[in-house]
């Protein structure tokens, strides 16, 4: 078995995976500063961005859930790989040959599962691909594509392939290149058949390969073409088992073409259907997005979020595709259950004739479906109505108790301003004309909200606003710069002892850098930015304080300008000036203490050192002042 990776390989593979390339493929990122990018963290729910990438360093932070670390770090979090695993899939993406101690590389060696796995699933893509335009069975598929409006390069455009008849095509194509049959089997590919073989598990159905974020295809989606004779055929769309690549609760067929388009547009459609994303980016409207086999549920709001980057601003918005029928009202009211987890707005898309995307861009073309998602309407207002239709609304009694089943659904809704409309637009349509009463009503209804607890910051902890006291803030502000810019700020902040710094984390960060060498030397030690970052990470101990290191790495720099010598000047001078204050404080307290009669030599000295200290604080305020 080969040994550990080289540390030159391991470096390369960094150097060549920026960061910021790498987690753009989960995580949608926009500028946060001159090196910073901000998105929502894929670790944990929150409704405003905290999760912070910093260019210069190649670092990730969450200051929400406190997860971050190098790009190594981010690939075996999010996929939950070994450190070798990680390796081995950038090594692929960056299209480096690994070297293992001891000999060995990864062309030659058995690469992990995953890894394993995703070739598969590439070489059965490209299998169902050629199957559809050489097989001759692949007519039926051809067949159900032309009715609906596609041609070759559409199917191209989305990849869509055929399963051929028969039991074990592909099967047999994978097994001859060196797959085993447990790997086929665990990757939904093959299952076991009647008689004890391997056997495809897709048969005579046209195929589209279901990717992820990053492009790779996780699974497939199948659709059973006209019957061919095989018994037990099986269900009309039939999709890949729960394996370790594909997990359809967090997955959206699209999102890999759509997220381009979802970034610039602050919009995400979201469809039934396979057929139903391809019309809709045909026709133009190139954010569509499709469940796969399942209903749309948090884990699949979770995507969305990132994706749009969803925060309190507001600016976005989803629209869900629904059917006016009864199935469509149900499936409206699933989506409204998840609405309160958006920060964005939600509408929906309703067809009234019934029609989904596919059938509407069959019928009325591209400007058909545009239409559609422009004819929009709040989802609330959607869900709203759906309730009040099942109502007599020509009697007090049916009005009161459509009244008392829509007014949960107002209460749900987060902004009161938004609540209160709604409210008002409820006694509108019941026709009650009594403000008042519909509003008293909706309030009997409301959840009320759980009781929260004031977050608590620790030295470690998340940067919030109100949080951390002015000190601290000057302390943590010279530690970002020492790690950060180590050139410009060392040679000043390599004079700051260790005392200097009240809160025990930046004392201990403070010694760390000291123990180094310094932070001045340490780009020329380290041989760049990043391994400066990597060496300091590396002495520390405890994993609490290296996750502390890095976020002092990608958290922004406190400067509205490029940081200068003016900038570091001020923050080092502020660290000394209130040192010194505290130093004049206690001194202070000590000549209080004295008799200036009886200990007259003591406070004598301690009253000169007062003066002293005193002036040398006004030097480092004017210092302070000047330089900002």
């Amino acid at each position: 078995m080969a040994g550990r990776i080289r540390d030159a390989d391991v470096a390369l593979v960094r150097e060549r995976s920026p960061i910021a390339d790498v987690v753009s493929e989960h995580v949608q990122l926009r500028p946060a500063g001159r090196n910073e990018l901000v998105g929502l963290c894929p670790f944990h729910e929150e409704k405003s961005p905290s999760f912070y990438v910093n260019v210069a360093t190649g670092l990730f932070h969450c200051f929400g859930c406190q997860q971050g670390g190098d790009v190594y770090s981010f690939v075996r979090e999010i996929d939950g790989l070994s450190f070798r695993e990680a390796a081995e899939r950038l090594s692929r993406r960056a299209g480096v040959t690994l070297t293992f101690e001891g000999g060995g590389t990864t062309d030659r060696t058995v690469s992990s599962q995953r890894q394993r796995l995703l070739e598969a699933h590439r070489i059965a893509a490209e299998f169902y691909a050629e199957q559809l335009t050489s097989h001759p069975d692949a007519r039926a598929g051809w067949d159900f594509l032309t009715a609906r409006g596609f041609d070759l390069e559409a199917a191209r455009r989305f990849g869509v392939g055929y399963a051929p008849t028969g039991w074990d095509a592909l099967t047999r194509q994978l097994l001859a290149r060196r797959f085993t049959g447990e790997e086929l089997v665990l990757g939904g590919l093959s299952k076991q058949g009647s008689r004890g073989g391997l056997i495809d598990r897709f048969h005579h159905r046209l195929m589209w390969p279901i990717r992820d974020l990053a492009g790779e295809v996780v699974g497939f989606g199948g659709r059973l073409l006209a019957a061919d004779g095989t018994p037990n055929a099986g269900p009309k769309y039939l999709n890949s088992p729960e394996t370790p690549l594909f997990k359809k609760a967090t997955l959206l067929y699209g999102a890999e073409l759509a997220r381009r388009d979802i970034a610039r547009r602050y919009q995400v459609v979201v469809v039934e259907g396979y057929t139903d994303v391809m019309a809709c980016h045909l026709a133009g409207v190139t954010t569509a997005v499709a469940t796969c086999g399942t209903a749309f549920g948090p884990e699949h709001v979770g995507v969305v979020r990132r994706l749009l980057m969803d925060s309190d601003e507001r600016r976005g918005e989803v629209i869900f595709t629904f059917d006016g029928d009864a199935a469509g009202q149900k499936a409206a009211m699933r989506a409204f259950e998840h609405e309160e987890r958006f920060a964005t707005q939600t509408f929906v898309a309703v067809e009234p004739a019934g029609l989904d995307p596919c059938e509407l861009w069959m019928r009325g073309g591209d400007t058909a479906v545009r239409d559609l998602v422009a004819r929009r309407v709040p989802l609330v207002e959607f869900a709203l109505r759906g309730v009040l239709g099942r109502y007599d609304l020509d009697t007090t009694e049916g009005r009161l108790a459509a009244l008392d089943a829509a007014a949960p659904l107002v209460g749900r809704i987060k902004d009161a301003g938004l609540r209160q409309r709604y409210a008002v637009n409820l006694d509108r349509w019941l026709g009650f004309l009594d403000e008042k009463f519909v509003a008293a009503r909706v309030a009997e209804h409301r959840d009320r909200p759980a009781a929260g607890t004031a977050a608590v910051a620790s030295a470690f902890g998340p940067r919030r606003a109100g949080t951390v006291d002015p000190v601290a803030v000057v302390e943590r502000e010279a530690l970002k710069l020492a790690v950060q810019f180590p050139g410009l700020a060392g040679p000043m902040f390599d004079t700051l002892a260790p005392e200097m710094f009240t809160v025990p984390a930046h004392r201990t960060v403070r010694e760390l850098i000291a123990r180094l060498g310094g932070a001045s030397g340490g780009l020329a030690r380290a041989g760049g930015l990043a391994a400066w970052v990597a060496e300091v990470s590396a002495a520390a101990t405890e994993e609490e304080l290296r996750r502390f290191v890095t976020a002092l790495a990608v958290e922004r720099v406190l400067c509205d300008r490029d940081v200068d010598d003016r900038y570091v000047d001020e923050q080092m001078s502020r660290i000394q000036e209130l040192h010194v204050t505290r130093r004049i404080t206690d001194l202070k307290s000590r000549v209080q203490r004295l008799n200036p009669v009886a200990d007259a030599e003591a406070f004598n000295r301690a009253y000169g050192e007062l003066i002293a200290l005193e002036q040398h604080k006004r030097q480092l305020r004017e210092r302070g002042v000047g330089a900002a």
